[in-house]
């Protein structure tokens, strides 16, 4: 585990115990360590003060480099000091306990802990709880090793007093003593439960979650299990989460969308009484039936597409996620024969204002609204032609329309069609893969009917187009002879021709040829 530790938080850590100050590395990059994964971000606690902090590195060279840089750091209000190293920055924080939380957000102000103990004792999770001491034969801090509850793991001392190493060895989400004080201090520790619940896995796991080749139904077994009790404490303090900026909401919700346990996390989300501060819209399909076509409830059928949704983007996520959102409020009827129409339209809408109201950027918002709004586009094989995928895909965008696709596999996977992707779908993108290749035609040769009339002294006529026909064949046959001087070289020498016979054998090449890429396009989607 050790090893697995860059050189440049060794560095840091040794700086501080080099005069006197305790230094450990702790919270998420110790779990990951743990989990066998990569950490993305690395946090130091110590308990030097703040301006202790900055005093040792105001002159800060990382390891290799010549020159030390004045002012290595900044500084924010709760007692964090982010060092600059080649890997980026580093938050080196004091061991704090914090006060009162009157906005659920953030403590009114900060208390310096004097032992690891207290600083571990504020922190969220069990799992993010653990701190890991880096080896220092130079250490100047007396009886570091003697710490209290410390314990080797994998051959590192690590520190671990509400033993999350048990958690996270048990896949358990628990809160760090009394949940609803720690939800009480931050509000937002309530996504953040389930965030961890969702994305806290490897891809082993993810590869068995994706095992059957049909459609995926909710999973009975999430990456982490939220304990009993950090449950209860959820629903019970979910209005605080009305205190917590948009944005800080937004950040949780994206993390929970594009993981692979996405439907869950939004399930869950509604479970523990969430979602009705997020996204309210949403659980107004809760119980509600919907026609003959459908086996699931809007709410079901919603969670469901989302776990059908190919697509890891965002935007798309979303998508599908919302695609349905206005079927509550078009439904008219009850029973197989109910409607909704409009649904999509009126979704767009309402999507808009969903993604305004949470601070997404325009460029997400109007990229979520043209899919929900055209996800109803209509495609029978048999009944539409090339001009109206043309019209759709000139309407959507070319560079939408993969997005489209996978929003609507989604949407016909979650109400459990069997198929992985339908036929109508498959040839579908046949279609628009036909026509967006550019059409076998004379505009693909270096040379036109202006150059034929100009230089073999040609009147418009059909022995301009018999010409440019057997030219085209050729060219067909032999790419490498599409240069202007060869083709003009070769007109001259069928101008002398018996041009009605060579126009026919041309057409029959180029026919020939439109057969054989119109074939290789449907046998890329197994289409007839």
């Amino acid at each position: 585990m050790i090893k697995k530790i860059p050189k440049q938080i060794v560095e840091i850590i040794q700086k501080l115990e080099a005069v006197g100050f305790e230094a450990f590395v702790v919270g998420g990059c110790v779990r990951d360590l743990l989990m066998n994964v990569g950490p993305k971000d690395w946090d130091v606690t110590t308990n030097a003060k703040p301006e202790e902090i900055m005093k040792i590195f105001a002159t800060y060279a990382p390891e290799g480099a010549s020159v030390a840089k004045p002012g290595s750091f900044y500084e924010n209000k709760f007692g964090t000091v982010g060092v600059k190293s080649d890997i980026g920055v580093v938050e080196v924080t004091t061991y704090r306990i914090e006060s009162k939380y009157s906005d659920k957000r953030h403590p009114d102000k900060v208390k310096f802990a004097k032992t690891l103990e207290e600083d571990l004792s504020r922190r969220d999770f069990t799992i993010n709880s653990v701190a890991l001491e880096i080896p220092n034969p130079k250490s100047q801090i007396p009886n570091k090793s003697q710490l209290s509850k410390s314990k080797i793991f994998n051959g590192a001392r690590i520190v671990d007093p509400y033993n999350g190493i048990e958690d996270l060895k048990n896949k358990v989400i628990r809160a760090v003593g009394d949940a609803n004080e720690r939800f009480d201090e931050d509000a937002l520790r309530m996504m953040r439960a389930i965030r961890f619940a969702t994305t806290l896995t490897n891809e082993s796991e993810v590869k068995r979650s994706r095992a059957n080749s049909g459609p995926r139904k909710l999973s009975k077994e999430i990456p982490f299990a939220i304990e009993e009790k950090t449950k209860k404490a959820i629903a019970k303090n979910a209005k605080n989460l009305k205190h917590i900026a948009l944005e800080r909401i937004q950040d949780e919700l994206n993390k929970i969308l594009v993981s692979d346990f996405a439907a869950e996390g939004i399930e869950l989300l509604r479970e523990l009484k969430l979602l009705q501060y997020i996204i309210p819209e949403l659980e107004k399909g809760y119980g509600v039936g919907q026609n003959r076509h459908h086996i699931y409830t809007i709410w079901e059928h919603s969670i469901l597409s989302l776990k059908n949704c190919p697509s890891q983007k965002l935007e798309v996520r979303l998508a599908t996620l919302l695609h349905d959102i206005a079927k509550p409020d078009t439904k008219r009827g009850e029973g197989a024969y109910s409607t909704f129409y409009n649904h999509d339209h009126v979704g767009a809408r309402v999507v808009e204002k969903i993604l305004k109201r949470l601070k997404y950027s325009n460029d997400i918002i109007q990229k979520v609204r043209l899919l929900v709004d055209n996800h109803m586009f209509y495609y029978n094989v048999d009944e539409v032609g090339a001009s109206s995928v043309r019209r759709l895909v000139k309407k959507v965008g070319l560079e939408n329309i993969d997005d489209l696709i996978d929003l609507r596999v989604g949407d016909r996977l979650g109400s459990g069609v069997p198929k992985a992707v339908p036929y109508k779908l498959r040839h579908f993108k046949y279609m628009v893969d036909k026509i967006s290749k550019d059409p076998l035609s004379v505009k693909m040769l270096k040379v036109n009917g202006n150059d034929l009339m100009k230089e073999l002294k040609l009147k418009p006529g059909p022995m301009l187009g018999a010409i440019l026909d057997v030219l085209l064949s050729e060219v067909i046959e032999n790419p490498e002879e599409n240069r202007k001087d060869i083709l003009l070289k070769r007109a001259k020498e069928l101008s002398k021709e018996n041009l009605p016979k060579l126009r026919a054998m041309a057409k029959e090449k180029i026919e020939e040829r439109k057969e054989e890429e119109d074939k290789v396009i449907k046998d890329r989607y197994w289409v007839k």
